[in-house]
């Protein structure tokens, strides 16, 4: 149990703080808009939920409920299906189940479904020859098509994002030739060319081939740079013009839409200064090394698959959003893991914990010999 213990300090710690400094901003949401009211209550909420979840999971047997890793994975396209009836339309995409008081967002529990049922598909693969690759790549694609499909139209573009780094990490690494992927690069790499030939030379026929709505969302992302959107100018306006430690709290001094979330981390800089915003990355830094060290530990196939997994888009979510807080990137929708409001993405990320901290467990490893 001093182990375990032991083993948790690397995880909790860095969580913790990053937990304190998500209150302090929720605080601070208040004055920016009346919207925002209740947003530090229902943080609480969240975390309490969240760490609630990593008790309950650890009492479970894990090896036996990742058999039933389909039935999460159906059970989470039903969900799909059905907010697109009867879910809540937010910002022109109807992603949300409202429930009063919160809302819960499906396509956060279709990465956790996913993972799992790709983990225990890949785990339990046996690749001998080009047949069975052919096959893995071709039921990974099915799989990851169907729930891209139903967020595509909600739409969320940004889950989709997800749904394929998942599925390209883990057939990264899988047993399949490596030559798959430079044939996926190839045909990318051809399809962009492509669509940006047919961008400035023929925008009608793009039109007419992905529909006005789908040219439009990448139009935004192609022209992010030199469009710059109100958000971000006022988000590098915080940034920039941001002392050491802040305005402080009960204090805000530009207002930035979707603080809370999407712009958490210039929201939290101008709040409480560029110190920080170095302790956050240090937290993060932090988390990222220690599932590394974790990963490298792990033996058994399925769970480390299931840890590439959550690496991959943990690690990708926080290159993706501060990126877009410093103008980087595009502004794709992306919020900061554990500091950006939002019940849906941290319960969900304690769960992935829960079930890593599990077998962590189970198995008795030690990251620390």
């Amino acid at each position: 149990m001093k182990i375990v213990r032991k083993n948790y300090l690397p995880l909790f710690i860095p969580l913790f703080i990053i937990m304190i400094i998500s209150f302090f901003n929720m605080q601070n949401a208040k004055l920016i808009d009346s919207t925002y009211n209740y947003h530090l209550i229902k943080q609480l909420l969240w975390y309490f939920l969240g760490f609630l979840s990593i008790i309950l999971i650890n009492k479970l047997n894990l090896k036996k409920l990742l058999n039933y890793s389909f039935y999460f994975y159906l059970f989470s396209l039903i969900l799909l299906g059905l907010v697109l009836i009867v879910g809540k339309d937010i910002n022109g995409a109807k992603a949300w189940f409202n429930f009063g008081i919160f809302s819960f967002q499906p396509s956060e529990l279709v990465k956790l479904t996913l993972s799992l049922y790709l983990s225990n598909i890949i785990a339990n693969s046996k690749i001998t020859n080009i047949k069975d690759e052919i096959k893995l790549i071709f039921k990974v694609f099915i799989i990851v098509l169907v729930p891209s499909i139903l967020v595509f139209l909600e739409p969320d573009t940004g889950a989709i994002i997800f749904y394929l780094i998942i599925a390209l990490c883990l057939l990264l690494s899988s047993k399949i030739s490596k030559w798959w992927f430079l044939l996926l690069l190839f045909i990318l790499t051809s399809m962009v060319i492509l669509f940006i030939g047919l961008y400035k030379y023929n925008q009608d026929l793009l039109i007419k081939l992905i529909g006005t709505s789908f040219f439009y969302r990448v139009e935004r992302l192609l022209t992010f740079t030199t469009n710059s959107s109100y958000q971000l100018e006022n988000a590098l306006i915080v940034i920039g013009s941001s002392t050491l430690f802040g305005s402080g709290l009960n204090k805000v001094t530009l207002y930035i839409p979707e603080a809370p979330t999407d712009f958490i981390f210039a929201f939290n800089i101008g709040n409480f200064g560029i110190i920080s915003g170095f302790i956050i990355l240090f937290c993060y830094l932090v988390i990222d090394l220690y599932l590394l060290k974790l990963l490298k530990e792990i033996k058994t196939k399925k769970i480390k698959l299931f840890l590439i997994s959550f690496i991959s888009i943990f690690f990708f979510q926080q290159i993706i959003n501060i990126g877009m807080n410093l103008g980087l990137v595009p502004i794709i929708g992306i919020p900061l893991p554990f500091l950006s409001y939002g019940g849906s993405t941290i319960i969900i990320y304690f769960i992935y914990l829960g079930i890593i901290l599990n077998f962590l467990n189970s198995e008795g490893i030690n990251i620390y010999r």
